[in-house]
């Protein structure tokens, strides 16, 4: 509780006085910053100043109906954005050479399929808690067990938490830390008749050494599906037919950094240079708004809860459509 209202203090600290000793001072107790010399205090601290600046002056735009979300200052406040990109935004695409093209097919939507208005697979039990990767550019392996959660629970009814950190140090074509994608990890998967769960193989943050017990698998698949790329009304469509989707977008922008809530359109978004691997759980629309509902694996204190609501049938802004997986149990 004390940490709650600590975060709630700093929050509100920021947006009105936003270079004040005391915000600062807030700021470094709600997330326990402490750092090596005063020279490299004052550089985060102006670091955090800018940051600041720029989560007011787009909130101010948003009071005036110039945005359809809000920012608010988090964990990642006393980082530059290229630091934050390199430490949180993982998702590397794999050459075409790397992935088995035995492994996948490509999604049909069923026939006579009737898409519903809105989905979310939440409410369904398909989901589990939200996860934090932590200091590690590991999103790709949140993303995977995110959509294998989903359809192990679709098979057997039992909402089983999947060991990311298997992933981080047994999936050897990707690079634990520094980046990988879902397509190798999945086939990884495959390949050793499953991963374990993350009860009996805890997530580190960190690669290690790998441990993989057969006895502790949690879930297996046969293989995977691909989403045509750039296809949102595919995407759409397997949202709603499957459940969970594993997708990656382009999160290296600023404003998703700090984003808040609302829906996110950020019209500077590339559809191509994906960056971070995150899960979709199901679409909806806001006042006339499409917008997907994003699982991502930065904790609870990042975005809507660790969610984040992002434009949909919006020409694939930031990519989202551009890399949709799913697997197959």
């Amino acid at each position: 509780m004390r940490s709650l209202i600590l975060l709630c203090a700093v929050l509100i600290s920021a947006h009105c006085f936003p270079a004040s000793n005391e915000s600062w001072s807030l700021f470094k107790r709600a997330f326990e910053r402490r750092y090596s010399s005063n020279e490299e205090e004052l550089h985060r601290r102006q670091i955090w100043e800018r940051n600041v600046a720029l989560i007011q002056q787009h909130n101010l735009e948003a009071d005036l109906g110039l945005h359809s979300y809000t920012l608010q200052m988090n964990r990642f406040g006393d980082m530059t954005n290229e630091e934050f990109r390199k430490q949180m935004n993982g998702f590397k695409k794999s050459a075409k050479d790397e992935v088995n093209q035995d492994n996948y097919q490509t999604f049909t939507a069923p026939a006579d399929f009737v898409l519903p208005d809105s989905i979310d697979w939440r409410t369904k039990g398909y989901v589990t808690y939200v996860k934090d990767q932590g200091q590690c550019g590991s999103c790709w392996a949140f993303s995977t067990t995110g959509a294998l959660e989903g359809q192990h629970f679709a098979k057997t009814s039992k909402l089983v938490p999947l060991s990311e950190q298997n992933l981080v140090d047994c999936s050897w074509l990707n690079f634990g830390c520094n980046g990988g994608n879902q397509d190798l990890a999945y086939d990884y998967i495959k390949m050793h008749h499953g991963i374990d769960t993350e009860q009996t193989y805890p997530y580190m943050a960190q690669r290690e050494m790998c441990q993989f017990h057969k006895k502790d698998v949690g879930a297996t698949i046969t293989g995977y599906t691909r989403i045509q790329k750039h296809n949102e009304t595919d995407l759409t469509a397997a949202i709603a037919a499957v459940g969970p989707i594993a997708v990656s977008i382009d999160a290296s922008q600023g404003s998703f950094q700090f984003y808040s809530r609302g829906v996110y359109d950020e019209p500077n978004c590339s559809t191509k240079r994906l960056d971070h691997a995150v899960l979709a759980v199901g679409y909806g629309s806001l006042n006339s708004t499409d917008y997907y509902i994003v699982k991502n694996s930065w904790g609870t204190s990042w975005g809507m809860q660790g969610y984040i609501l992002m434009s949909r049938n919006k020409q694939n802004q930031c990519g989202i459509a551009t890399s949709a997986l799913y697997p197959l149990v």
